[in-house]
């Protein structure tokens, strides 16, 4: 079960991290157009060479229309993305001076009442999600200048947040059994290379 928890927490990884590459490519596309835009709308280029400036500026050289919703919506989706593979690798910051000197038994116990708050926290955060999805999806709501349904990127972070929950769920449980049994089934930072 472990084995299928890390390979699709890594396979949401990469795809929370190509969705991020390809937002990275758009900002910058965006941010190159309109700087482009910008000159060409300049008085410097239209003093010398307006025939020029006015054919740059027909081809329709600018900002990325919208791009500020598709970057809204996929960095939403990379966020969510992200989770498993943190949760299964116990990635997530800690602050560990208080806890270095208590037994191991009760850090054991705080392990798994931690595992335990992120696995609500993600069922929690995983049904608003879907209940936000539906309500988009009743209104008919879209986005302002791409006119895309907003429930897509609703659809998108909840598809990678029930992946984080199933993880977060996974992880609850390991570390349970792990309290009660006494033995370690999952390292902190396994599959990770810190």
């Amino acid at each position: 079960m472990y084995g299928f928890m890390l390979r699709m927490s890594r396979f949401m990884a990469v795809l929370g991290g190509l969705v991020l590459t390809a937002l990275i490519l758009l900002t910058c596309a965006s941010i190159l157009g309109r700087l482009l835009n910008t000159l060409f709308h300049g008085a410097f280029m239209q003093g010398l060479a307006p025939g020029f400036s006015t054919w740059i500026l027909a081809t329709g050289v600018g900002p990325v229309n919208g791009d500020y919703e598709l970057v809204e919506a996929g960095v939403a989706f990379a966020i969510f993305a992200f989770l498993p593979l943190c949760q299964i690798t116990a990635g997530h910051a800690s602050v560990d001076i208080f806890t270095n000197f208590l037994p191991e038994r009760a850090n054991a116990f705080l392990r798994m009442l931690v595992e335990i708050a992120f696995a609500a926290v993600l069922v929690l955060i995983a049904w608003r999600l879907y209940d936000g999805m539906i309500a988009k999806m009743r209104y008919g709501e879209t986005s302002f200048l791409l006119q895309f349904p907003v429930w897509w990127a609703y659809a998108a972070s909840l598809f990678g947040s029930v992946v984080a929950a199933l993880v977060g769920v996974y992880m609850a449980a390991v570390r349970t059994v792990e309290f009660f049994t006494g033995r370690i089934l999952v390292r902190d930072g396994a599959g990770a290379d810190h």
